[in-house]
């Protein structure tokens, strides 16, 4: 089984691509947690950032990043 982690900030773009996400990956498979930085999750920034993440939305499969699209940098993400 597959681990991977969902980071987002909670912008219009990262929502879309939450739900799109939560409806592709087969939870069979994958083990699969959303991090929401925007809801108590910002202590987990430093982790993201030690995976490779440099925006949001972001998917890390196995240790691996996948940038999904441009909702925000991490930058933005940090400094609110």
């Amino acid at each position: 089984m597959s681990n991977a982690i969902f980071y987002h900030a909670g912008c219009p773009v990262c929502v879309s691509a939450e739900s799109q996400i939560l409806e592709i990956i087969d939870r069979r498979k994958v083990d699969l947690e959303v991090v929401h930085f925007g809801e108590g999750q910002a202590n987990r920034i430093r982790e993201a950032e030690a995976y490779g993440v440099k925006s949001v939305p972001a998917l890390v499969i196995d240790g691996q990043v996948l940038h999904i699209n441009f909702g925000a940098s991490m930058d933005d993400v940090k400094n609110g």
